[in-house]
């Protein structure tokens, strides 16, 4: 009897240790977004239109892993000068002194304060500085990783008026609205 105890004793010992072992070995996987492969876009409405653009400079770094998302970390640093929405005019107001007045606040900013798992996937908080205000905003994640890729896609809302995205005639809101959606995908290559 007490052999037999001492051994379901030791048993348990070695699956807890098994188990401490496994869980502290498993970490947040690294990863690096490729440029070339990726986007990051957003939609507006400008005069009762929505209209689409893409930043085509940014980086971003991503520790994350699925099975633990509160130790994971997205980092983003977007070149402003990159936007483009196909127009010329538009774009050149957008990099200028009334939008997001890239001479004098060239990049935008944005990193997770937390992830957490959610119904259809991953809910972060993270603050976003532009124009040097800096804002908590709250992302919706998808993370996949499959043997063709992972990737890590994303949507968020935020009001540009927050950030002081919009001067002078830019401010008002009924030629440009103030909501302005994000959304992204990122294909992650592991960084090394």
């Amino acid at each position: 009897m007490k052999l037999s105890m001492r051994l379901c004793a030791a048993a348990g010992a070695a699956t807890l240790l098994a188990s401490a072992m496994m869980f502290s070995s498993a970490s947040a996987a690294t990863y690096a977004a490729d440029p070339a492969s990726s986007r990051l876009e957003f939609t507006g409405v400008q005069a009762g239109a929505a209209f689409k653009g893409v930043f085509h400079q940014f980086s971003a770094a991503v520790d994350f892993d699925p099975a633990a998302p509160a130790s994971a970390h997205i980092e983003v640093t977007i070149e402003v000068k990159s936007v483009d929405s196909g127009d010329k005019d538009r774009d050149d107001t957008m990099r200028g002194a009334d939008i997001f007045d890239a001479a004098h606040f060239p990049t935008a900013h944005y990193v997770t304060r937390s992830v957490t798992r959610t119904a259809t996937g991953f809910s972060a908080i993270g603050a976003l500085t532009l124009r040097g205000v800096t804002k908590d905003v709250p992302i919706e994640l998808k993370f996949a990783a499959a043997a063709a890729g992972t990737t890590l896609s994303g949507t968020a809302e935020l009001k540009r008026l927050d950030f002081g995205v919009g001067r002078g005639d830019w401010k008002n809101t009924d030629w440009v609205a103030d909501a302005v959606k994000v959304a992204f995908s990122l294909n992650l290559k592991p960084k090394t």
